[in-house]
């Protein structure tokens, strides 16, 4: 097992390597330059297509914002609360700004896979439009890069198990166990129920849920970060200078803060930013494909909000908390550092804040990465795979909530990478039809 730990560590550290976060930050920067920067122009007209999408208005299955509600449940949840904190852990408060330059050319990304799934779309036999890096990949490139599409198929499918499903049930068991003492199984079996319930009705009943809750839950956590910023304004200066000094700087050690590298801000900000985020991974694109549109570059411009969304207001929030708190220094990781920062504003409610937020970001991402899982399985083997894959996905709920996961975190991170790269290639090689469609789109609606 030690022998198996260490191949995946040191593949994990080849994945995240210098190329990897080249590659990422690489095709956001080409993509950005190759728009023209409108993913930053049009951002405003993106939030007016958002607010005009909350009904059915073209070829598709649910609502344009209910594809991005489904993207967000499973973009917003533990990577917001523990991976914002474990980045600053491991790389400082200069993490942050590089988690900020991820998203903001991560805007690009998004918008590209987004508008590729709804131009490359497919409909299943039951009248379902399904769609992603696979299905463009096959539809959009040559047949000898086919082998592609099932590369990503199968890191998808696998990576669902441990970022979308044993990873979320496991930081949500061990948050309430925390501040409310209930049992890991208790919790465990709770929300293999509740998930249960919601899989039957398939992507709408999930999109309509993910309407529901992660407008509600994105809010309420943002209200709760603002006040105690605004408690405690005279902070933000500081926190603002550390961030930006340390993005260029080492950061020596100071207090339980073992001190940290250039390079480590900008690998943990990079990495911590896709695992919050996902711009690159391929996953959204597969939410994105149900929407209802007949417009590839309307839903495109709704799709990269999900990156500004998650990145630069909710994980700028939780990482603004953290940092001017000063609870940075003391030791702390991953979503107990959270925990600690918030209850350090707000003496006897922060924690519950936490515990609250972080519950309900992870069970929705539970519900979103399995859609995603389910039609990479699905792609793979047929569509008679997808009560045996929902059953299976029910039963890793507690398992996960009950297990010790310290490896499926460095598995998850390492297939995190594994399922960017064959999409990110084929970003690249189908930009020119991005960057066509969006000229044609906006040259006829300016």
């Amino acid at each position: 097992m030690q022998t198996f730990n260490d191949l995946i560590s040191t593949l994990n550290g080849i994945v995240w390597g210098p190329l990897m976060l080249m590659l990422i930050l690489g095709t956001g920067l080409y993509l950005m330059y190759g728009l023209a920067f409108m993913p930053l122009r049009r951002i405003v007209y993106s939030f007016k297509l958002l607010w005009q999408g909350r009904t059915l208005k073209g070829e598709g299955d649910i609502p344009p914002f209910n594809a991005l509600m489904t993207s967000l449940s499973a973009t917003i949840g533990t990577g917001n609360i523990a991976g914002v904190a474990t980045a600053i852990f491991l790389g400082g408060p200069g993490a942050l700004f590089w988690m900020w330059c991820t998203a903001l050319v991560g805007m690009a990304t998004k918008y590209a896979e987004a508008v590729l799934a709804v131009r490359y779309r497919e409909v299943d036999n039951k009248g379902l439009h399904i769609g992603g890096p696979m299905f463009y990949i096959k539809n959009g490139l040559k047949p000898h890069w086919a082998w592609l599409g099932t590369t990503f198929a199968v890191f998808g499918a696998f990576a669902g198990f441990g970022i979308g499903n044993t990873i979320q049930a496991n930081s949500v068991a061990d948050a309430i166990n925390s501040t409310f003492a209930v049992p890991h199984i208790v919790t465990g079996i709770i929300m293999a129920v509740l998930a249960a319930l919601v899989l039957i009705g398939g992507i709408k009943r999930i999109a309509k849920v993910a309407g529901m809750l992660v407008p509600f839950m994105a809010i309420a956590y943002v209200f709760a970060g603002l006040t105690i910023l605004l408690l405690n304004i005279e902070t933000l200066p500081h926190a603002f200078y550390l961030i930006f000094k340390h993005a260029f700087t080492p950061m020596a050690a100071t207090g339980g803060f073992a001190g940290a590298a250039v390079w480590a801000a900008i690998r943990f900000g990079v990495a911590r930013g896709i695992f919050s985020n996902e711009a690159g991974l391929g996953s959204a694109p597969i939410a994105h494909a149900a929407a209802a549109t007949n417009s590839p570059v309307q839903q495109g411009n709704i799709a990269m909000l999900g990156t500004f969304i998650d990145t630069i207001i909710i994980c700028s929030i939780t990482g603004l908390v953290i940092i001017s708190s000063g609870t940075w220094t003391n030791g702390d990781n991953g979503a107990s550092l959270s925990s600690a920062a918030f209850e350090h504003a707000l003496p006897g409610v922060g924690s519950y804040i936490v515990t609250l937020g972080l519950s309900i970001f992870a069970f929705t991402t539970i519900l979103g990465w399995s859609f995603y899982s389910e039609k990479c399985f699905e792609y793979l083997f047929g569509e008679g795979i997808i009560t045996p894959f929902r059953v299976c996905w029910v039963i890793a709920v507690p398992i996960g909530a009950t297990a010790n996961l310290n490896f499926m975190w460095l598995v998850a991170d390492t297939l995190n990478a594994l399922m960017a790269i064959p999409n990110l290639i084929a970003l690249i090689l189908l930009s020119p039809v991005v960057f066509k469609l969006t000229r044609e789109h906006f040259k006829n609606n300016s």
